[in-house]
């Protein structure tokens, strides 16, 4: 039996994992970087975190035999949380290059920002999130329950997420007066656009309810 604190943070090769293992451990979760499938499935919840390019991303996954083992962990029900590209990856597929699939754990696609004017990409910047729903509140069963709306969290990234589900997203973030995606959910998944260990105290404390909700 894992202890409800146990974080495996999936190591494929592209990322940023010593800042998400930082953020879990200053919160009280006990975190540990790894490839390994007993590992993973072993553990209270899973992060899948990255930086690069989608279908390198998606080759190593599947390289390292881990993208059954993603659907394995999801099928428990248990949570999964997805930072920047990992988000990205939870999508059908990504534009980037070409059509790259994607794991398809929530319906939608990748797209590259495409502005016709001096706006730079990638996006690297700190930018405001809003909640989608009708009081302006951020779901209280999500990680960004104490979030304020409008809060400023740090992005960096070209493309961004477009979910056939509305239902599906979870805040929304304006760059250059182009509205996009910027957090998900979907059942035991969530998944942001920006980089919460980035993100000074409001972005710790995104890591600190991802460990109520495991705890619940």
């Amino acid at each position: 039996m894992s202890s409800i604190s146990k974080i495996a943070i999936v190591d494929y090769g592209i990322g940023n994992l010593y800042s998400v293992k930082k953020a879990c451990e200053y919160v009280g979760l006990d975190p540990i970087i790894t490839a390994n499938k007993s590992e993973i499935l072993n553990s209270a919840a899973l992060i899948l975190p990255g930086v690069g390019a989608y279908g390198n991303a998606m080759q190593n996954l599947q390289e390292k035999d881990l993208v059954d083992c993603i659907y394995e962990f999801h099928q428990t029900g248990k949570y999964i949380m997805g930072i920047c590209l990992g988000m990205q990856l939870f999508m059908d597929y990504s534009e980037e290059f070409g059509i790259q699939n994607g794991l398809g754990l929530i319906r939608g696609s990748c797209k590259k920002f495409n502005f016709h004017d001096e706006t730079k990409i990638p996006q690297i910047n700190w930018n405001s999130i809003y909640a989608v729903n009708n009081d302006n509140n951020f779901d209280i069963d999500s990680p960004l329950s104490s979030i304020s709306n409008g809060a400023y969290m740090y992005f960096v990234h070209s493309f961004y997420v477009e979910p056939i589900e509305h239902e599906n997203i979870l805040s929304r973030t304006n760059y250059s007066n182009f509205e996009y995606c910027s957090s998900v959910k979907k059942d035991n998944i969530f998944g942001f656009q920006f980089h919460p260990e980035k993100s000074g105290i409001q972005g710790l404390a995104i890591y600190e309810n991802f460990k109520k909700l495991i705890k619940k």
